[in-house]
């Protein structure tokens, strides 16, 4: 999807969204429904905010407006123009507003005030649980107490094509990316923005796929006895089901291991196998053993531990 959609796509968003403007002014509410047919008119302002103005349709011979919040008198008077002025607006201050006619008792308008706070730039998280795919989720630093839409794209480098990251709905904060281009010199670039109706926020996260790569645990872990053997236990895990082609991208593994009751935990060198004979254990102590993936050349960081697996060794009652 290239820049020009997007950009319209996101005007779109927040033309409907968008009900500030800069300075004073954003404290003015724009005024679009109709007062007497019953709607509500949805309105955003930023919490803190010095002021915030409501205002009521009165006609030139009615003396003064009444203002409700949630059905409950306001305690802040009316202006002689009708409107309504709320200081440093704090989140029990919003709700549904209401405006009367005090003389007659008439409703004039309902307006709907929600308050929070634009977004901030998207924090990125981007991994790879197996060559050639990278996904990525986000998260906002702050709670903006408004509803928050994202829009992510990505590209190869700075003149590469922009792509969209399909969101299953619209306030989701996941996406995949296919076929990332391995020991590339240009960085695959994700932007993520985010946007409510008091603003918007981008952030852009280079992604080089041997920098993110981080497999899933390993699985099927077990700890067998060796029949005949006192002092020795077969360790035994398979690859990640996650990790794709196993021979041509191989992972090399590493084993920490602790005896049932003890508190330290012992670490054995990286090994390329899928199976080990753990020597020198108690005969007829319990061993508990995790496993940990990585890729073969080093690239990235170590998968989690596996979930532990237990095991004790031969004996004669066996």
């Amino acid at each position: 999807m290239g820049n020009a959609f997007l950009q319209m796509l996101w005007t779109l968003v927040l033309a409907v969204l968008l009900s500030t403007s800069s300075g004073e002014d954003a404290t003015l509410l724009k005024e679009e429904r109709g007062t007497m047919d019953g709607s509500v008119s949805q309105h955003y302002a930023n919490l803190g905010a010095p002021q915030v103005i409501l205002f009521c349709p009165i006609s030139g011979n009615t003396s003064a407006a009444q203002w409700f919040l949630n059905g409950k008198a306001v305690p802040e008077a009316a202006r002689k123009d009708g409107s309504l002025i709320l200081r440093n607006v704090t989140l029990a201050q919003s709700g549904e507003y209401s405006c009367r006619d005090s003389e007659a008792g008439l409703p004039l308008r309902r307006i709907h005030l929600k308050l929070g706070y634009p977004p901030e730039k998207p924090d990125v998280r981007c991994w790879s649980a197996s060559y050639p795919a990278a996904s990525c989720n986000w998260a906002l630093p702050t709670e903006t107490h408004l509803p928050t839409v994202f829009f992510s794209t990505y590209r190869h480098g700075l003149e590469g094509q922009e792509y969209e990251c399909i969101l299953s709905v619209a306030e989701a904060n996941f996406c995949s990316i296919p076929n990332i281009q391995m020991f590339t010199i240009d960085p695959y670039v994700l932007n993520v923005t985010a946007a409510n109706p008091l603003g918007s926020a981008t952030r852009l996260f280079p992604i080089f796929l041997e920098q993110i790569l981080k497999p899933d645990p390993p699985e099927a872990v077990t700890v067998s006895p060796i029949r005949g053997e006192k002092k020795k236990l077969l360790l035994e895990w398979k690859p990640p089901l996650s990790w794709r082609f196993p021979e041509y991208f191989p992972l090399k593994y590493t084993i920490r291991y602790w005896r049932e009751g003890s508190h330290g935990r012992k670490s054995i060198r990286p090994t390329e196998q899928t199976s080990f004979v753990l020597t020198g254990i108690r005969s007829g102590a319990t061993y508990y053993v995790q496993v940990a993936a990585k890729d073969f050349l080093d690239n990235g960081e170590y998968s989690a531990w596996s979930s532990p697996a237990s095991g004790t060794a031969w004996s004669d009652g066996s």
